[in-house]
C-alpha cells in the first residue's frame, strides 16, 4: 500500500499554505499594477460592473506567469526559513536526513507545477489574453461618460465643443452656454449662444437631446455661396431650440477573431505553423528582391564578349562607352542635366529599396514576436524550478522566517530577474540578439546562482560570512605585510653558524629555482594563463624563510635582528598562477574582456614577487656576513 512518509507530509503541509497565500498576494499586487496602468482608460467611461469584473478576471489569469515564479520563490524561502528559525531543520538534519532528501517532495510538487505552467501557457493563457485585450480595446473605443465640467470647453462629443459657465447639479440645468458646431466641417461652422439649456441621453443611448432656451445662433453657409466673393450667412434668434446630436454611449464589444489571429492568441502548433508560413513567404519575397537587385543596371555583370546575332558560336566584342569623355565633351547645361538625372534615379532606387527593406523588417518583427511567444511557454516552467532552487537553499542558509527578511530578499531577487528578463526581451524584440538568447537570458543568469546556493546549503557552508570573502580577496590581491621582530630577553640556544649556513644555502637554492622559473621579464599573455608561477615552489620557499627568521631570532646581535626585519613576507596570491588546469587557462584567454585586466594586475604582482626574491638573496648575503663576523669576534675574544 502506497503511503507518504510523515516527514514529506510535514514539509508539504508547511509549504502549500504558504504557496497559496503568497501566490494570491503576488497576483493581487500585480493586478493592482495593471489597474494603475490602465486606470485612465477605464475611469469616466460608465463601464458596468460585470464588464469590469470580466476584464479583471482575464487580466488576473494573464498575470499568472509573472506572479507564479515570485510566489514560489517567496514560499520556498519562507518555508525553509521558518524550519531553520524554529530549529526543526536542524533536528531533521541531526536525524541523518540531508537537505536534498528534505526537498524531495517539494521538488516533485514544483515539477508538477512547472509542467502545469507549460500547459497553462499553451492552452489557457492565449484565450485569456485574447479576451482581455479584446475587452480593453472595446473599452478604449467606448465614448466617455457624459459629464460636462464648468468653466472649460468640453470636446468629448464628436464634432461639438461645449462651454458651460454654471451647472445646477440637482436639476441638470446649464447656464450661459456656448456651443461650436463643427459637424459639417470647419468652413460651415455654427456658433450657438444660449442663456440656459438641458442635455439628456435618449433611451437607446445613440443620441443626445439638447434643449436650449433664450439664445441665438450664427451659421456660415459657405457650401451654398452663389458669387465668387459672396459667402451666405445666417443669424437666428430663438426662445427654445432643440438639437439632436449623434452620440453612441453604449458598449460595443469587438469580435475576438481580430485578436485571436495575433501571436498572443496562438498555441505551440499555431505558432509553428505561422512561423513556417511567414518564413517561406519572406524567403520567396527576398529571392524576388535579390534577383531584381542583381538584374538592375548597377549590378549587372557583362562578359568582354557577347553572342553575335547571326551565329551563336561566334562572339563579337561589346562596344565600350567612355562615360568620362562624353561627360567632358558635354556643355555645362548638359552636365547639370546628366547629374540631376543620375541623382534622381539613384534617389528613386534608394527609396524603392528602403521601402522593400521596411516591408521585410516588419515581417521579420512579426516572426520574432511569434518565436518569442513560443519560447515564453518554456521559460516560465524553467523559471519556477530555478526560483525554487534559489529560495529553498537560501531559506535554509539565512534561517529567517515570517514576512520580514524573506520578503525583502525575494523582492530584490525578483527585481533583478525582472530587469534581466525585460532587457533580454527588448534585445530579442528589436532583433539585436537571437530570440533564444534574449528569452533565456534571465534563466542563464539565475541558474548558476541556484546551483551555487544549493551546493552551499547542502554542504552547510556559511555563505554570508564576511571573513570568507575577505580571505578570498586577500588571497587574490593580498596587502603587502612587513615583519615585526623584537629581541628576546632570554636566549637559551644561540644561532649556530653551521645551521645558519645550511638554512641560508637552502633558501638560496630555492630562490635560484624560483628566479629561474619566473625569469627576469614579465610573462606573455599566453604564458600567464597557461603556466604562471610555480606556487608549490613558492610555498616551500615561504616555509624556509619563515622558519629561518624564527630560528635566527635567537641572537644577541641587534644588527642581525634589524636585518631579519628586512625579509619580505611572501604571499600566496592567486594572481601568481591564476589557472592550475591548462584548458581553463586557454578558455580564459578566449574570454578577452575578463582576462586582460586580470593579466595586467597579475603581471604587476609578479614583478613585485621578482623584486622580493632578489631582496631575499641580498639579505642572505648580508646576514651570512654578519654571522661570520660575530663568530670571528667570539673566537678572537
Amino acid at each position: 500500500m502506497f503511503r507518504i512518509k510523515r516527514l514529506y507530509l510535514f514539509i508539504l503541509q508547511t509549504f502549500l499554505p504558504l504557496f497559496l497565500m503568497t501566490f494570491f498576494i503576488c497576483l493581487f499586487i500585480i493586478l493592482m499594477q495593471f489597474l494603475w496602468r490602465y486606470v485612465d482608460e477605464l475611469v469616466g467611461k460608465g463601464i458596468e460592473m460585470p464588464v469590469l469584473a470580466e476584464l479583471f478576471f482575464y487580466a488576473a489569469v494573464s498575470m499568472v506567469p509573472m506572479s507564479l515564479p515570485l510566489a514560489l520563490l517567496l514560499a520556498s524561502l519562507m518555508t525553509f526559513g521558518n524550519l531553520g528559525e524554529r530549529l526543526e531543520l536542524l533536528a531533521i538534519k541531526a536525524a541523518g536526513v540531508s537537505l536534498l532528501h528534505i526537498m524531495r517532495p517539494l521538488v516533485i510538487v514544483i515539477a508538477m507545477i512547472a509542467v502545469g505552467a507549460f500547459f497553462f501557457q499553451n492552452d489557457i493563457l492565449p484565450k485569456a489574453q485574447v479576451k482581455m485585450y479584446t475587452l480593453l480595446y472595446s473599452i478604449r473605443q467606448k465614448s466617455p461618460e457624459l459629464d460636462i465640467p464648468e468653466g472649460v470647453f468640453y470636446d468629448q462629443i464628436n464634432g461639438y465643443n461645449l462651454y458651460v459657465k454654471e451647472k445646477d447639479r440637482k436639476t441638470g440645468m446649464m447656464r450661459d452656454l456656448m456651443i461650436y458646431d463643427l459637424s459639417e466641417g470647419f468652413d460651415n461652422a455654427m456658433v450657438i449662444l444660449a442663456d440656459s439649456g438641458k442635455l439628456k441621453l435618449t433611451e437607446d443611448k445613440q443620441y443626445l437631446f439638447l434643449t436650449l432656451f433664450s439664445g441665438e445662433s450664427f451659421e456660415n453657409l459657405k457650401n451654398q455661396r452663389t458669387a465668387v466673393n459672396s459667402v451666405p450667412y445666417r443669424r437666428e434668434t430663438f426662445s427654445t431650440k432643440v438639437i439632436l446630436i449623434p452620440f453612441d454611449a453604449g458598449f460595443n464589444r469587438m469580435d475576438d477573431g481580430v485578436m485571436q489571429n495575433q501571436y498572443i492568441g496562438k498555441d505551440m502548433h499555431e505558432l509553428r505553423t505561422s512561423i513556417d508560413s511567414m518564413t517561406t513567404r519572406i524567403d520567396s519575397i527576398g529571392n524576388v528582391f535579390g534577383n531584381e537587385l542583381k538584374n538592375s543596371g548597377y549590378f549587372t555583370l557583362y562578359n568582354n564578349e557577347r553572342p553575335d546575332t547571326t551565329d551563336n558560336t561566334k562572339k563579337s566584342p561589346i562596344t565600350i562607352i567612355n562615360i568620362d569623355s562624353i561627360y567632358a565633351s558635354a556643355s555645362l547645361q548638359q552636365r547639370e542635366s546628366m547629374l540631376n538625372r543620375a541623382v534622381s534615379r539613384a534617389e528613386t532606387v534608394r527609396q524603392d529599396y528602403e521601402y522593400k527593406s521596411m516591408l521585410s523588417d516588419g515581417d521579420q518583427r512579426i516572426i520574432r514576436r511569434h518565436e518569442m511567444e513560443m519560447h515564453k511557454k518554456f521559460t516560465l516552467s524553467f523559471a519556477c524550478l530555478i526560483f525554487f532552487f534559489i529560495g529553498a537553499p537560501l531559506g535554509a542558509i539565512i534561517r529567517k522566517g515570517g514576512l520580514g527578511t524573506p520578503v525583502v530578499v525575494s523582492v530584490l531577487l525578483f527585481i533583478f530577474y525582472y530587469i534581466i528578463d525585460n532587457s533580454g526581451y527588448k534585445m530579442a524584440r528589436d532583433g539585436r540578439w537571437e530570440v533564444w538568447e534574449g528569452m533565456w537570458l534571465s534563466s542563464a543568469v539565475l541558474l548558476p546562482l541556484g546551483i551555487f546556493l544549493t551546493y552551499k546549503a547542502v554542504n552547510d557552508a556559511d555563505v554570508f560570512n564576511k571573513d570568507l570573502y575577505t580571505n578570498f580577496i586577500r588571497k587574490l590581491i593580498g596587502k603587502k605585510e612587513t615583519r615585526h621582530i623584537t629581541m628576546k630577553e632570554v636566549i637559551i640556544d644561540e644561532v649556530d653558524i653551521t645551521e645558519a649556513e645550511k638554512r641560508i644555502e637552502q633558501i638560496r637554492i630555492l630562490c635560484d629555482q624560483m628566479q629561474k622559473n619566473t625569469g627576469k621579464k614579465r610573462q606573455s599573455y599566453w604564458e600567464y594563463w597557461t603556466k604562471g608561477y610555480d606556487k608549490n615552489l613558492l610555498r616551500a620557499l615561504k616555509t624556509e624563510v619563515d622558519g629561518w627568521v624564527e630560528y635566527a631570532q635567537n641572537t644577541r646581535s641587534q644588527t642581525l635582528i634589524s636585518k631579519l626585519t628586512n625579509y619580505p613576507v611572501l604571499r600566496m596570491l592567486l594572481l601568481y598562477q591564476p589557472c592550475h588546469i591548462r584548458w581553463i587557462g586557454i578558455t580564459m584567454t578566449v574570454l578577452f574582456p575578463i582576462s586582460v585586466p586580470i593579466y595586467f594586475i597579475g603581471n604587476w604582482e609578479q614583478s613585485r614577487l621578482r623584486r622580493e626574491l632578489q631582496t631575499i638573496q641580498n639579505i642572505n648575503i648580508e646576514i651570512l656576513t654578519i654571522i661570520r663576523e660575530t663568530e670571528s669576534e667570539k673566537i678572537n675574544k
